[in-house]
């Protein structure tokens, strides 16, 4: 059957892997607390949950937010009120330690990444602006 090897996602899934395609921020609900964040990284925990690696920026967490963002990683169940965002694409400086967040890779912002994602990402075909026209001087 074609699609059979694809597992089905949930809408909060969707809208992390449209987010990567597009390169545009999240906005979203976790934890009680509101967050903004980019995820990096998107896929699965052993026991097949829906997780992501995230770069959050702005927003509160439990732990509080070092100044600039930090890393997160998230659990897709437990994400609420996601929406995209117009904005910067943020990422955190390169990690010294290997991610131990997402178990089975589906995507990875890193086009070199060393977790063999299952999948690249495709970015979104956006349509080059249109030139203004020139008006003739007379």
């Amino acid at each position: 059957m074609e699609g059979e090897d694809e597992p089905v996602t949930s809408a909060n899934y969707a809208l992390f892997e449209k987010a990567m395609a597009l390169r545009k921020p999240l906005f979203c609900v976790y934890d009680d607390y509101p967050r903004e964040l980019c995820p990096i990284i998107l896929g699965h925990s052993h026991a097949g949950q829906e997780k992501a690696l995230t770069y959050q920026f702005g927003g509160k967490s439990r732990s509080g937010l070092a100044p600039g963002g930090q890393w997160r990683c998230l659990w897709l169940s437990k994400v609420s009120d996601v929406e995209l965002r117009d904005g910067p694409w943020r990422t955190g400086s390169s990690h010294s330690q290997p991610q131990g967040c997402v178990e089975i890779v589906d995507l990875d912002m890193n086009p070199s990444s060393p977790y063999r994602p299952k999948r690249r990402v495709r970015p979104a075909v956006r349509l080059p602006a249109r030139p203004k026209p020139r008006r003739r001087k007379r």
